[in-house]
């Protein structure tokens, strides 16, 4: 979905700053520690997003006032050059809960450290995880191995999905616990891709943050 910016009203100082043009990189962002609380600053930033629904269920509750069904959404988004979101929420139309899960995934986006961490190959091309990380949400737990360049998405259908949005080419993955629960597998994939950044390797080493 693309933004107008000329129209766009900013609601924080941060996207205020994106929309003067003296934020021009979503590395930025990161590099500050920002918190992204606009959906336009990564329309802006990072306008090539790909969007997928990885799962659509419906949902009930009772009340005071009987029944209520409603539909869950769980949606990634990424670029496939190192970010990716995941958001999930409720409503009573599919529609509008497929469009909240798509901005809380905006909200929720990070970035994506890749590389060539396995033994068996020597590319150094960023086409897996430059080490093996693990993510962990309820009783699901995911770690992620590097893979040699050709090896494709050793993985469920799921994380298949992640990891094509994140970038990643090759990886094999390791699963424990309820896997079959696909909002706690989606979050744990996630949540791998996510600790990538927080390590810092030898290839970091007199880096510039926004770099």
């Amino acid at each position: 979905m693309s933004v107008n910016v000329e129209e766009w009203i900013p609601r924080t100082k941060l996207g205020w700053m994106v929309k003067e043009g003296k934020i021009t990189s979503i590395d930025q962002i990161f590099a500050i520690n920002a918190i992204i609380m606009e959906p336009e600053i990564v329309d802006i930033l990072l306008p090539n997003l790909s969007q997928e629904i990885i799962d659509v269920v419906l949902v009930q509750k009772m009340t005071d006032a009987g029944r209520i069904s409603r539909f869950r959404a769980v949606v990634a988004i990424g670029n496939g050059d190192g970010y990716v979101g995941l958001g999930i929420a409720k409503a009573r139309q599919l529609r509008t809960a497929i469009e909240k899960a798509v901005i809380d995934a905006k909200l929720n986006i990070v970035p994506v450290r890749r590389g060539c961490g396995s033994w068996e190959c020597s590319c150094k091309e960023p086409h897996s995880v430059p080490f093996r990380v693990a993510g962990k949400a309820g009783s699901v737990e995911v770690t992620l191995i590097p893979a040699p360049l050709g090896v494709g998405l050793v993985a469920g259908e799921v994380a298949k999905v992640i990891l094509r949005l994140a970038g990643i080419r090759d990886v094999w993955t390791f699963s424990k616990g309820e896997s079959r629960t696909t909002i706690n597998f989606a979050k744990a994939v996630y949540n791998a891709l996510k600790n990538t950044n927080k390590f810092v390797t030898p290839l970091d080493w007199g880096k510039r943050a926004w770099e």
